[in-house]
């Protein structure tokens, strides 16, 4: 049975592994998605209600993550999300559990008002959710010439006549500059 929640904090020796297991890499004993969902934790850029877990028959198996970032313009700065890191555990892997987790967190920050998420990742699997190349739609960050790795996702608005979600650079809070 699945169940998506958010993150409790009896929750964090479970995501440490599940972010271990599905980031291994033989050089580095501890993988950099890991740190930095702990560094993200201790930011202001942390908003438990959007750090989405995916339970399967009462096992941690799956994590994704919504923080926030800052887009500036010549209008000043506006709030965003930033998805990231997206997880599961290597044993419960192509069933559905991170697409579960992702639409569970994005559906938590639409109920939010939250109106714009970016990411960085694979276009065949964020597609899915709606996302499209960022610097299509004014979004400039350090990722910027990847392409389309670098992403965006605008949220329905939760009141009529809301302004359009923001264009400008995007300023990602500093445990990112590690990864």
């Amino acid at each position: 049975m699945l169940r998506l929640r958010p993150e409790d904090p009896a929750d964090t020796g479970a995501i440490r592994r599940v972010l271990a297991v599905a980031f291994a890499r033989p050089d580095v004993a501890t993988p950099p998605e890991v740190r930095l969902v702990d560094e993200l934790r201790a930011s202001d850029a942390w908003l438990p209600a959007l750090a989405m877990v995916a339970e399967y028959g009462g096992e941690i198996v799956g994590y994704a993550l919504l923080t926030r970032v800052l887009v500036r313009s010549d209008e000043g700065n506006r709030r965003a999300l930033a998805l990231g890191p997206v997880a599961v555990a290597p044993h419960r892997q192509r069933i559905g559990l991170g697409t579960a987790a992702v639409q569970a967190a994005l559906e938590a920050a639409t109920e939010l008002g939250e109106r714009l998420v970016v990411v960085l990742g694979d276009p065949g699997y964020y597609r899915r959710f709606g996302f499209s190349r960022a610097d299509r739609m004014g979004l400039t960050s350090p990722w910027s010439g990847l392409g389309e790795p670098w992403q965006a996702l605008v949220l329905p608005p939760s009141i009529t006549g809301e302004p359009p979600p923001p264009q400008g650079d995007v300023i990602f809070p500093p445990p990112w500059s590690k990864v």
